[in-house]
């Protein structure tokens, strides 16, 4: 155990895990089967094994996945969504992904509860590499269209006392290599019960003090994903910040 843990690692597309890490998405069908399920909430409507497919890299060489399942047509997102088998609390995370199309949406789940935004053409706090409705999207360091993306992420668990949420969560962030997010709170889960873990409780705001997985979103989009790796960790102080 550690009180504080300052992780200098290389961020970007293509970055290496850090030491202590473990890779979750290597873009084979072997792992997807492996480290990830369904996520069985209110709206799922899919079977295993998971629909999502495995597809060659469309910059690069080997395979990647791709969001493909049929149930999560129509933007029903919570039809076809997965998680990791594996629940976290504090962690550093890596997440590679690719949007083939205009408009293409998907979603960065941590702890199965708050959106890292993946959505082509929103500058909002509804858009890219946005804290979904809690901070303004960086887009200006989107790559584009059928261009691979990195999202690296630094986050604290809320802290609870008593069964009582005493410190929101924390998340710190780059985006293709350039810090956009730095110790930021995290108020809700929005989206409603649909969205992920805690989203139908009060409102979202009823935050349980349970772990959660991490989980990508389908709402029926060409999104691609490879190279996602995660270290847990355990910050004790409320300061998940990071440098390069």
């Amino acid at each position: 155990m550690f009180t504080h843990m300052t992780a200098r690692a290389e961020v970007g597309v293509a970055a290496k895990p850090i030491e202590g890490a473990e890779i979750i998405l290597d873009g084979s069908r072997k792992m997807l089967d492996e480290k990830w399920t369904y996520w069985e909430g209110p709206r799922f409507a899919s079977k295993l094994p998971i629909q999502w497919k495995v597809v060659d890299d469309p910059v690069d060489k080997g395979s990647v996945v791709r969001t493909a399942d049929p149930a999560a047509a129509g933007g029903k997102f919570g039809a076809a969504d997965i998680v990791t088998k594996q629940t976290y609390r504090d962690f550093r995370l890596h997440v590679e992904f690719a949007i083939m199309n205009k408009g293409g949406n998907s979603g960065v789940y941590l702890q199965n509860r708050y959106e890292i935004q993946v959505l082509d053409g929103d500058r909002t706090s509804h858009g890219m590499a946005a804290i979904i409705n809690e901070a303004a999207t960086p887009y200006e360091l989107y790559n584009g269209l059928g261009k691979w993306n990195a999202y690296d992420i630094t986050f604290r668990a809320a802290r609870f006392e008593n069964g009582k949420r005493t410190e929101q969560p924390l998340v710190t962030m780059y985006f293709n290599g350039k810090k956009v997010h730095t110790n930021h709170s995290i108020t809700k889960v929005w989206g409603g019960p649909n969205s992920g873990i805690d989203g139908g409780n009060e409102g979202g705001k009823g935050i349980t003090d349970i772990p959660g997985g991490i989980k990508l979103q389908d709402e029926g989009h060409d999104v691609r994903y490879r190279n996602i790796w995660i270290k847990p960790l355990q910050l004790d102080k409320p300061d998940p910040d990071f440098q390069q």
